[in-house]
């Protein structure tokens, strides 16, 4: 297959960055900041934005991690094949790297990092405390959903539980003018975006194909099919960059779809045409059953390298890390500077949906070693130490955390049947002679159900509909 050069019109860094200020809405931990504060770090990234893209961009061609500069943290380092490692001597390994972008310790202790701190300079206590009620919440309902599916409520259910960080932390960088394409597991996103969780459970009952507008809260349906959403996101990044809209989009995966063909194939296409698309991948290590060190030979963020764009691994447990990379990461791709690749190295500590046995592959050490970072807890003991809440806050949030839970059980338990027949309603925009035909086959066949007193008419209406 030919790659042909790129034509999109590639948005100027300061068009971008003016495109995008005029339409963004503030976010919840922006919108605690002083005017002030808030502009000065603005002004200070969207020059470090600027730069970097100069830089890698050179003569219109696509960036390279190899040559170029490329953002703060996503310096390249040596292969390290870590094949034939247990999954916590992988851990361990990615522990000790240094490319590891971490800013608070599993101890909940501030970690400078000169090149990111001016990411999260503009949070308050207020912003800090919104970040750890998002993640309470979060993993609340995701309890509550866990729990009805063990109930009979849902078919499925896919946990995020130990991945709020990586979600809460990615997706309060996002502006409300960029675009999210999650696959099914991104529950903190969706609250980040103003999606009413119990809409999150209409599929996983089997009432409906998503349940929400993706238009309303730029944030697309939730994706079955593994890695395709990438495609989706790199298209749309394309058409992005041709309107000039200085925004971003940004696609959510796991470490096990970075093996799909399709994530090699948006790859190369969001560099080739510079599409504004942050890859968001949240490494928790098991791919159903398959450890990641199985699928790779280097750490997945490395793998940006060979594609011509910059990769960054941030530790996917701290909230705060992961706000500032992906701020960074955001900022590169309005700036016109292309794609970007963030690995959240983080760890799921639940199945990886309610029909799996983690205890079949996986032991208990490696479980309770991630408990002791569990990313709620480091945030909360940031919190203690710097006296940004009292008892008072926690005592809240429980409060809202058990109210949230008794909404999401009563509005499952209460959602309607859908109509059986609303499966062939958008089948096509315009009708079409065979849907027609299967729409009456399957009508007969429902019908077949309603016997009569010697069961005749079931028979006759279920021998029609077969034919």
């Amino acid at each position: 297959m030919t790659v042909e050069s790129t034509t999109a019109r590639k948005p100027r860094s300061g068009e971008a960055a003016q495109d995008a200020g005029a339409g963004r809405k503030t976010t919840r931990a922006a919108a605690a900041t002083p005017a002030g504060t808030a502009k000065t770090a603005k002004t200070a990234r969207s020059a470090k934005t600027a730069k970097s893209a100069g830089t890698s961009r050179a003569n219109g061609t696509p960036g390279t991690a190899a040559g170029g500069r490329t953002p703060a943290g996503s310096r390249s380092r040596g292969t390290s094949g870590t094949a034939g490692t247990d999954a916590h001597g992988a851990a361990e390994t990615a522990e000790r790297d240094d490319e590891l972008v971490q800013l608070l310790t599993p101890e909940g202790e501030r970690v400078a990092r000169p090149d990111y701190d001016e990411y999260v300079a503009d949070l308050t206590p207020e912003s800090f405390r919104d970040l750890y009620r998002d993640m309470v919440l979060t993993r609340r309902f995701d309890g509550e959903a866990t729990q009805l599916q063990r109930q009979g409520e849902l078919g499925l259910w896919a946990s995020l539980l130990g991945q709020e960080a990586a979600q809460i932390g990615s997706g309060r960088a996002l502006n409300d003018d960029d675009y999210v394409f999650p696959t099914y597991r991104e529950h903190g996103v969706a609250w980040c975006r103003g999606v009413d969780p119990v809409n999150l459970l209409g599929m996983f009952r089997g009432v409906n194909n998503g349940g929400w507008d993706p238009n309303s809260n730029n944030f697309h349906l939730y994706t079955i099919v593994i890695g395709s959403q990438t495609l989706h996101a790199t298209g749309y990044a394309m058409g992005v960059a041709k309107d000039g809209a200085g925004s971003a989009v940004i696609a959510y995966f796991g470490d096990g779809a970075s093996s799909q063909g399709d994530v090699a194939e948006a790859f190369t296409f969001s560099a080739v045409y510079n599409a504004p698309v942050v890859f968001f991948c949240q490494n928790n290590q098991w791919a159903i059953s398959e450890p990641t060190e199985r699928q790779t030979r280097v750490p997945l963020y490395q793998r940006a390298r060979g594609y011509g764009f910059p990769g960054v691994r941030v530790d996917g447990n701290d909230v705060l890390a992961c706000l500032a990379v992906t701020r960074a990461a955001l900022e590169h791709s309005r700036g016109g500077a292309g794609p970007m690749l963030v690995e959240a190295f983080t760890y799921r500590m639940g199945a990886h949906t309610t029909s799996d046995d983690p205890s079949k592959y996986r032991s208990d050490e490696e479980r309770e070693a991630w408990t002791a970072k569990d990313p709620i807890l480091r945030l909360r003991r940031y919190l203690e130490r710097e006296g940004y809440a009292d008892d008072a806050f926690f005592a809240q949030l429980e409060e809202e955390s058990e109210a949230l839970g008794r909404r999401v059980r009563e509005a499952v338990r209460s959602m309607p049947d859908p109509d059986v027949m609303a499966i062939f309603d958008n089948a096509y925009a315009d009708g079409s002679s065979l849907v027609d035909e299967e729409r009456r086959a399957f009508a007969a066949y429902q019908a077949s159900f309603d016997e009569g007193p010697d069961g005749s008419a079931a028979a006759g209406a279920g021998a029609e509909g077969g034919k």
